[in-house]
């Protein structure tokens, strides 16, 4: 019998996860929970089948209505129905795995110079062309895109809205709200050609309207785009958009992967959860397409000095230099209401983030006579944010930790700081996320690029806005200056010729940034132009090594392309000697012009002397004048990533019940739901408790009688495995009638080992 992949769209969930340190633009509230809400289903068949044999399965189960028939980006379709159908669906059509279908949101100088974009003479090729994105065509997936922007209206294409199934893919007008502006910016990014000046000017831009209201849009619409593009033959594809699940199979991930095999090169953002490990998240995780973190451009940083010690302020994006010249009293405004701001004159003001806007904050603090203000945040972590209009006086931010510190200072004696400016460049942004990718353990990001303080179209006009969904597109419109330079080049040579010529960075104590931090590097689109070699793959996964495995082999390979017009030779350097870790390196050897060669890549380990859960580095490459660097990784035994993930709970499909789903990246050896008393923290049992669950995605439907009495509760959803345990805490409020009210997060989240 056929197997079937089955993932649902519930369209109600994803409760309130933990805040992460460092994102730039959070969830918007949650709905609440319609009785009425309607499930989608994305049905992925293990065997190609024709339109007329969907049609007969889907007369086989008559409460299923068919939705969408993906004939490129997925072997598969999408159909509505209540739940009892689509299970009836699973049973019967011998479903392989289950997965729901995910909400997406938007993640929301010099930066083009600093890629080696705009200069005074431009690019050429070797006919002497400039080479300005002519002729490729750029599919933007996204929150559509104001094409009447008078910077996009040469670039623009044409384009499809899968939200409201038309061929208009504006940008959601801004009512109750609810308003977008991100896919303006990201095409601005890539093919901007007026005032403002994109990566590839001249490139056509393909509008994808997938995110509706308020930025956000599902699995199905996400891969129905996917598949438009693929039906138009985009050359590239940029999905500045994502999850925060870290997982290979999710069918957003699969579908972007099919993408890449039909010839378009895909460009995706890493999430803005760093900056700590694992927090990439699909379609990140894409294995085919570009994944791409975000660095800084160069940046002119303002340091507070308080009594000899330095502490960096973050600016607000929209605030004018911080650049004082003379100490200032430094005093502490509450959370800057204006009855709070009354000794504020001449002073730098403190304030403390939350229920103000930053933009009421600054302004109240204007009128009181301030020279500047400072807000901490009020959750764990550094701050980042915008100002909605510009305010005559800089605006910076701090941490919680440090803002409070200062807090303490003001309430001891009377404070001054000085300020001093530091600039910076190619230094990692703090929300970034990294990777590596639960169970594949490949390196993701693949690369970084600008995605500080980047200025670009919006309708209407320009804003600088940060985060990986603004370094995704200097990558894609990298990607279509070099399909225009080399046409008959493929995705994974596109890939390979950005990652070999990347600049690898060093953070700010000058030690090199891990591969699963970075990926190859910042890429350098002219030196990606200017290569004559090109590596394949550009990065290698050696697997897990397991110490009950002793001494053993493992293998990769590479594929080295002299795509220069004269002879190359070539050697590899040793690595770095690791204890327990022998190489066996490919002897030098000589290619001819358009010559390549296979080579085997061997490491023998005796995991037992091995002391460290990850082991990553550079294998470096000497192609003639040139320096090549292949980021390599390997895990021992079961790493630190996180047990679990990606919890929602809502209305089950039957009458009093409840459903629960979850992604366990590595399956579990033991899993439940524990509810204790908000105030008490008194243990009220388990909602649910399983042993042995495999990896991937769970869903579960639960008996209301099951959900403890009225009240606000702590739910504790955990996972073990291998003797580590990982947890997610959120808030559940059970409403007098039963229902589920919306969740508050908890602001923790805690594992009991590090790497």
């Amino acid at each position: 019998m056929k197997k079937f992949l089955v993932t649902f769209t519930i369209m109600l969930i994803i409760l309130g996860q933990t805040p992460v340190s460092g994102r730039t633009l959070s969830h918007p509230p949650l709905p609440k929970e319609s009785p009425d809400i309607e499930k989608v289903a994305i049905v992925v068949l293990e065997e190609e089948k024709d339109n007329l044999e969907i049609k007969r399965l889907i007369e086989r189960n008559p409460e299923l209505q068919i939705r969408h028939v993906y004939k490129h980006a997925l072997n598969g379709f999408s159909v509505k129905g209540k739940q009892s159908a689509l299970d009836k669906l699973l049973n019967k059509e011998d479903v392989s795995a289950v997965s729901p279908v995910n909400t997406y949101y938007v993640h929301s100088v010099d930066n083009i110079k600093l890629i080696g974009g705009i200069t005074a003479r431009g690019f050429y090729d070797q006919n002497n062309q400039r080479l300005t994105g002519k002729g490729v065509k750029v599919g933007v997936i996204d929150t559509g895109i104001d094409y009447n922007h008078p910077d996009l209206r040469r670039s623009y294409g044409g384009g499809h809205d899968l939200v409201d199934n038309d061929k208009d893919p504006m940008e959601t007008k801004a009512a109750g709200g609810q308003g977008t502006l991100h896919g303006t910016h990201v095409a601005g990014i890539i093919a901007a050609n007026g005032k403002v000046q994109g990566v590839a000017p001249e490139a056509t831009i393909i509008a994808y309207r997938a995110l509706g209201p308020g930025g956000s849009g599902t699995t199905e619409q996400v891969i129905a785009a996917i598949d438009q593009a693929i039906k138009d033959k985009v050359d590239v594809l940029n999905l500045s958009l994502g999850n925060n699940v870290n997982g290979p199979d999710l069918p957003i991930s699969l579908a972007l992967n099919k993408a890449v095999e039909k010839g378009i090169t895909a460009v995706t953002s890493s999430g803005n959860s760093g900056p700590n490990i694992w927090t990439v998240g699909s379609p990140g995780t894409a294995s085919k397409a570009i994944s791409v973190g975000a660095s800084t451009p160069t940046m002119k940083v303002p340091f507070l000095n308080i009594g000899g010690r330095k502490i960096r302020l973050d600016l607000l994006q929209g605030s004018k230099d911080w650049a004082f010249d003379r100490s200032y009293e430094i005093i502490y405004g509450g959370i800057g209401r204006k009855e709070e701001l009354k000794n504020a004159d001449g002073k730098i003001v403190l304030v403390e983030r939350g229920e103000l806007t930053f933009t009421d904050k600054a302004f109240n603090a204007l009128e009181a006579g301030a020279v500047g203000v400072i807000i901490f945040n009020n959750t764990k972590g550094r701050l980042f944010g915008n100002l909605d209009s510009g305010v005559p006086i800089p605006v910076a931010a701090l941490s919680k930790e440090e803002g409070e510190e200062l807090k303490k200072l003001t309430e001891k004696r009377k404070l001054l700081g000085r300020t001093y400016i530091i600039e910076e460049k190619d230094i990692l942004a703090d929300f970034s996320s990294r990777g590596p990718v639960t169970s594949t353990w490949e390196i993701k990001p693949d690369v970084v690029a600008p995605g500080v303080a980047i200025n670009s179209t919006i309708p209407g006009g320009y804003l600088p806005l940060q985060g990986t969904s603004m370094a995704a597109p200097h990558v894609a419109g990298a990607c279509a200056i070099l399909k225009q330079a080399h046409p008959d080049w493929g995705p994974e040579k596109i890939k390979a010729a950005l990652m070999n010529t990347a600049k690898p960075l060093v953070n700010n104590e000058g030690k090199l940034y891990r591969t699963y931090e970075q990926g190859a590097g910042r890429i350098q689109l002219e030196k990606a132009l200017r290569t004559e070699t090109v590596v394949l793959p550009a990065s290698l996964q050696f697997g897990k090594f397991q110490i009950a495995d002793r001494l053993h082999e493992h293998k990769s390979y590479l594929t080295i392309e002299n795509i220069s017009n004269k002879n190359k030779s070539y050697s590899f350097s040793i690595p770095y000697k690791e204890q327990g870790i022998n190489w066996e390196m490919p002897k030098s050897f000589q290619l001819k012009p358009g010559e390549n060669k296979k080579l085997e890549m061997k490491m023998s380990v005796d995991p037992t002397l091995l002391k460290k859960k990850i082991y990553d580095g550079n294998l470096l490459l000497a192609a003639g004048t040139e320096e090549i660097r292949i980021p390599y990784l390997y895990v021992l035994e079961e790493p630190n990533y996180p047990r679990v993930m990606g919890f929602g709970l809502g209305k089950g499909d039957k009458e009093d019940t409840y459903r629960y789903e979850v992604y366990l990246p590595g399956g579990a050896e033991e899993f439940g739901i524990a509810m204790f008393d908000s105030e008490s923290l008194r243990f009220m049992g388990f909602l649910d408790w399983k042993k042995n669950v495999g990896k991937g995605q769970l869903l579960q439907e639960i008996p209301a009688d099951k959900l403890p009495g009225p009240g606000l509760y702590l739910a504790k959803v955990f996972a073990k495995k291998a003797g580590k345990e990982d947890w997610i805490e959120t808030y559940l409020f059970i409403r007098p009638d039963g229902q589920i009210g919306e969740p508050e997060p908890s602001g923790n989240r805690k594992s009991l080992v590090n790497d």
